[in-house]
């Protein structure tokens, strides 16, 4: 089954370089393992979030503003797909994610449609 792992951090948290590396150098041995071990469909980190741009339609009108949806303690940063065999084993791979170290990971399964 797809699982996205959404990962969510504090907003507007100032590192230092050496702090940036390691935290650089940690997704990129996650990203190795989760290839390695062939449950890595896709993912990406996200620009911050004052290059957000919402998009909502009202009575026929779209409507668009800067900025994320909601004021949240945590913002959506990146993210991962993977292919995991059930629920636990993507709890797995959520709770091995860096950002879960710092923020969170939000675990959801992929919704599967019938498109025959």
């Amino acid at each position: 089954m797809r699982y996205l792992l959404l990962i969510y951090s504090p907003p507007g948290g100032e590192q230092s370089d050496a702090e940036s590396n390691t935290m650089l150098e940690s997704y990129v041995s996650y990203t190795k393992a989760v290839a390695d071990a062939g449950v890595h469909l896709g993912g990406d980190a996200l620009q911050g979030v004052e290059t957000a741009t919402t998009v909502r339609v009202r009575e026929g009108e779209r409507l668009v503003t800067d900025g994320p949806f909601a004021e949240t303690r945590e913002v959506l940063g990146g993210f991962y797909m993977i292919d995991a065999p059930d629920l636990d084993s993507a709890l797995d791979w959520a709770a091995r994610c860096p950002g879960a170290r710092y923020g969170s990971v939000e675990v959801r399964p992929i919704q599967e449609f019938d498109r025959s």
